[in-house]
Order: C-alpha cells, then structure tokens, then sequence
C-alpha cells in the first residue's frame, strides 16, 4: 500500500529546514560523489526509445511511472503554422494534453504502475495572450488540471520578475491588475522547485529545492533547478534579488542531503538540454541521433543516484542514455515544446536498497487530428487542422473556454493583413522573414524620436504568422491581436538611444562566442537599410565586415539613433554593449503595439527578405 502524500511532505518540511539544510549542505563536497553504484548495462542499440537496465533486484521490486513534459508557455490552445504538427502529426492543446495524460494514466495503472507527473519548467512566460492576458494564473490552474504534481522552475518563469513567481506559486491577486476573472487565484497546487535560485541575502532556495514521493513504500526523491544561465537570458530588473547556482554542484548537494534520509533513487528536473542533429534527416520523436549540448555535461557531473534527468530548455524531443559521474547511465529525456508531447517513463525499484533497478522512456505525440482513410490528416485549409472532438478533455476544456471567452473580445479583433505565410525560422545567414518584419515595425514605430535603424534578439520571436490561420473566425490573411501577440508575447518596451558608429559595430560583433563575454551566438535581426556581412570564423572582434546603412559605410565617429526592446537595452541575451547607450527614449505602449500599427498601416505585409546579412563563413 502506498503512503498517503502527508509522509512525503513531512519529509521535505524536514528537509527544507534552514538550519538543517545549510549545516548539511554546507558539509557536502561540491561535486557530491557518492560511493559505489551498480554499473548499468549500454542502451539499447540504434534509435529507440530509451532503456537502461541495472543490477538485479535483490529485495523485490517496486514498478513506478513517470510522465513529463517541458516547455508548455502556456499553450492552452493547439499550436498553428509551421507549429502545429510534429513529425507530421497534428498535436497539443490542453484539453488533448489531459486527455493523453489520462490514457497513459490507465495504461499504466493496468500494468500496476503508479503515475507521478512531472515538467521540467518554462510552464508560463512567453504565452499567448488567453494566458498572458490574466498574468499566466489560467494556465497555473490547468496545469493542476491536467495532474502536474511537481516541476522545475525555468527561465521563462522569471520574466515577470521574483515576486511575480512567489504569488503565482503561494496565490493572491496580482497586485496591479487585481484578480481579474473575479474568483480570486490559489496559487499552483503542484510543487515548484528552485534549488539553485537563492535569495542573496539569505543564502537559500527562493522555493522549495526537494520533494519526495513514495511509490508502494519506497520513496524517490526530486531535486528542481533551472538553467545557471537564466541571468542573461530574462529581463535584469526583475531578478536583482537572487542569483542564480551551478546546477550540477546544485543538484549533487541536496541528492547528497536526501541521500542522508535514505532516498536512493533521484529524479533531477533541470530547465536545460540538448538537440538531435541530422542525419537523419528528421529524428525521432524518442530517438537520441548525434546528440549534444550543456545537458550532456551536466549529466556528466551527476551522482549517479540521479537515474531519471527530465530535461528542457531547447525545445527539442529525445530519449537518451548519457554518463554520469560513475560512468554509469541516467536516462535523459526531454519532450519538445507546448504540451505536443508526453514522456512515458517507466521504471521499477529495488524494495531493499531503494535504487532504480530499469528505467525506459519514449516520447508520446498528443495527437489532436482526424486522419483521413488514407491515413494524411484531414484539413480545413492548407495547414490547418481539423481537430477530433473524440479527444478532448471536458474538465480541461471547460476551464480553458472560461479564459478564452474572456479574452476574445481582444484577441480576435483583427488588427492587419499580411500577404503568405512569415515564417520566423531564421535562414543560414542567421535571419528570418519575420525578424525582419519585427525590425522594420520597431523602425516605423520610433521614426519620430529619430530612429534610423533598430535591432532584433531572435528569441523574442515566439511564433510565425500563417496566412490561413484562422482562429477567431477572421478571413486568410487577416491577423488578429492575439496572433499578433503571439509573436511577441513579452509586453517589452520599445526604446530608441544613441550609439557611436564604433559602438554599434561592437553591438554586432557581440552576436558572436567570445566577444565582451558573449557565451551563445545570437544574430540579431536589422531592419531595412542596414547591411553587413560576417565570418564566425574570424578571431573574435574582427568578424562583421561591410557595415553600412542605406548603402553609406557606418562612420565609427558619427552618432546613430538605434532602437531596441529593453530586454536588449538593459543588456539581456548578453548585448551588454548595448547598456552604454546615450540619450534613451521610450515610446508609448509595447513591443507588440509596434508590430500591430505596422501590420496594419496600409497593404498587406509580406515576409522579410531575410537577405540584409551576409555569411562569409
């Protein structure tokens, strides 16, 4: 019989002590090797979803599930465009994403399973508007719909600053906008962890670090942290009052503290991750084809006793086997973006020893299409898909059509027309139709204060725009406030400040590794006018060639007024040389009110160009 959850939170009340927690934390060595482990047997061969088996149960066994899924960004309605299907099939939206859970639910409890849901964070922040609109608190409360018990938090859960996440998480009314539904807000039931966010002034997790869950009386243990990097990647002001720890030193102290209460299987979810690369030409859903990126070493630094590592951040699917610090295997899984997918985990436990004795993963597509006899998915025009009704989830859907009621009076007044599909995937100079649309709307939108050129960070684009979308009902080619916010989801401000010509230049030479602590290339996106070339593989400061705007060479002594988002202004994604920047201006409202007045100003638009950069190497 399985301990009721009381005993598992009255273990990590223990746990989360100060006092005990920094005397034995403090004592921990930091990489937080433990002794000896099983040594676990290679991966299955090929791509396949993932399977690790350990030594024999010596004890009996105990057989758990997990399922997880990362990135959702508030996602309550099916992604569309060139995001609406993976792999080919039509996925996600929430009342499908319950449903789905559901299933593999019974499936599991079938087999004698217990389930335990888990994410891996970024569950808000960067959302549509039926979410962003009413301060993420809708998807909060699906995702405690929907069975979410414990997840990390990620960097997208900090846009809003600390204390915004303090009340998403405890509850209460936003302390501007109220509670706007008029029923109040609670706050998420399910556990979200921070271990390697820490109050500066008090040296301790912002959030719980630990949670324990018992699994026919055996108990694993979580450990939740976010990417180190969060710093330069989220807006600085709202984050002032924390700092953010090395994950793996994170993770190894409190695997090390639950280790000293007897836990011997971990689970560690980390809002970072890695990607498949080619070939093949289009990965599996559960494969792990030439796989690479920061979870790799991360995992690599592990106690072993972390057998499961769920994954994020990048916003691609995989099931792997990757060493960790015995050179034994953790399965590492992660399931792409905006609830299209499921991680499946089973797993089984040694009844004596309390360690993983197998654990396999695949990756579960939440499906939301009607196929056709011949097996293609049925659509109501091209690219866009007819959804089953056979699977929806009542209870989800009933709770998103409240906010999506709510919210459509706003969302779906149709504010412009473009002319095709603008697709924001960036071509191999580094540049997207849509980022070139964004620049030249930001451009339009501060001619007035004097801009002559502005620039675009490629990650504040979170969506394309589809000529045939039509989600409010409006005519092909006609775009909505809320498809409009979509693309730009983060109400930045739009600000206009003087550079040098000398300045710009160093602006641009930091898209690239190794420049004025740039650590991750980002080319950003320019407006019309603006041309240069580049070679990253230039020695660093010397690779943008060709500078000049409307055809003049930029003069490194003459002044230029350059517009930006305050995101880059205040130097996020690492532009710090944007910060030196004089004579700064802000324009009325957001960076999506920009896009909106460009978008709807006259003839439709057309996607960018996509041509002002050139790639020499």
């Amino acid at each position: 019989m399985t301990p009721p959850r009381s005993r598992g939170r009255a273990l990590l009340r223990h746990l989360a002590a100060p006092a005990l927690a920094l005397a034995v934390v403090a004592s921990l060595p930091a990489t937080g090797r433990p002794g000896p482990q099983p040594a676990a047997t290679d991966p299955t061969a090929g791509l396949a979803p993932v399977a690790v088996s350990y030594a024999t149960p010596t004890g009996g066994e105990v057989k758990g599930n997990f399922l997880s899924y990362n990135d959702f960004h508030g996602a309550i309605d099916p992604p569309g465009g060139s995001g609406a299907a993976v792999n080919g099939t039509p996925a996600g939206g929430v009342e499908y994403l319950a449903t789905w859970l559901k299933k593999l639910r019974a499936d599991a409890a079938a087999e004698g399973r217990r389930t335990t849901t888990v994410g891996a964070g970024d569950l808000i922040g960067a959302t549509p508007l039926v979410s962003a609109a009413f301060h993420d608190e809708p998807t909060i409360e699906l995702m405690d719909e929907v069975g979410l018990e414990i997840s990390s938090v990620g960097n997208h859960e900090f846009d809003e600053g600390v204390a915004e996440l303090i009340r998403i998480n405890k509850g209460g009314c936003h302390p501007v906008d109220g509670c706007q539904d008029s029923d109040g807000f609670a706050g998420a039931k399910f556990t979200y962890l921070a271990a390697n966010t820490l109050d500066r002034k008090t040296g301790l997790p912002i959030l719980p670090p630990v949670d324990v869950k018992f699994v026919d009386g055996v108990p694993v243990g979580f450990v939740g942290v976010t990417l180190e990097g969060t710093p330069g990647i989220v807006n600085p002001a709202g984050i002032a009052s924390v700092r953010f720890a090395d994950e793996v030193r994170t993770a190894n102290k409190w695997g090390g503290l639950l280790k000293l209460f007897g836990i011997r299987a971990m689970v560690l979810l980390v809002h970072e991750g890695g990607a498949q690369s080619p070939p093949p030409a289009t990965p599996g859903v559960s494969d792990c084809a030439n796989f690479s990126g920061p979870i790799v070493d991360i995992v690599r630094g592990l106690r072993p006793e972390f057998g499961l590592v769920v994954s994020g951040h990048t916003h691609r699917f995989y099931s792997c086997s990757l060493p960790n610090s015995s050179g034994a295997q953790s399965v590492v899984t992660s399931a792409g973006s905006n609830g299209q997918l499921i991680t499946d985990i089973d797993y089984s436990l040694d009844r004596r020893t309390g360690r993983f004795t197998g654990i396999s993963a695949r990756n579960v597509v939440v499906e939301n299409g009607v196929r056709n006899p011949d097996g293609s998915w049925q659509q109501s025009a091209p690219g866009v898909y007819v959804r089953n009704p056979e699977l929806i989830d009542g209870g989800a859907k009933a709770l998103a059509d409240k906010y999506r009621a709510a919210v459509a009076p706003i969302a779906n007044r149709v504010v412009g027309r473009i002319s095709a599909d603008i697709v924001r995937d960036a071509r191999p100079n580094g540049e997207s139709p849509l980022g070139d649309v964004i620049a030249d709307a930001q451009l339009a939108y501060t001619r007035g204060d004097g801009a002559q050129l502005a620039l675009m960070n490629p990650g504040g684009v979170r969506a394309s725009l589809s000529y045939a979308a039509s989600a409010g009902g409006e005519a092909p080619g006609e775009v909505t406030y809320g498809e409009a916010f979509t693309v730009q989801p983060f109400n930045n401000l739009v600000v206009t400040q003087t550079l040098t010509g000398a300045q710009l230049r160093s602006v641009l030479e930091q898209q690239f590794v190794g420049y004025q602590g740039q650590t991750t290339q980002r080319i950003l996106q320019v407006s019309a006018g603006v041309t240069y070339s580049y070679d990253s593989t230039a020695p660093a400061g010397s690779r943008v060639s060709a500078l000049a705007l409307n055809g003049v060479p930029v003069d490194p002594a003459a002044s230029y007024r350059v517009t930006t988002n305050d995101f880059l202004a205040n130097g996020g994604d690492g532009f710090t040389e944007l910060t030196a920047g004089t004579g700064r201006t802000t324009a009325p409202g957001f960076d999506v009110d920009a896009l909106v007045a460009y978008l709807g100003a006259g003839a439709p638009v057309g996607p960018g160009p996509a041509d002002r950069i050139i790639r020499l190497g």
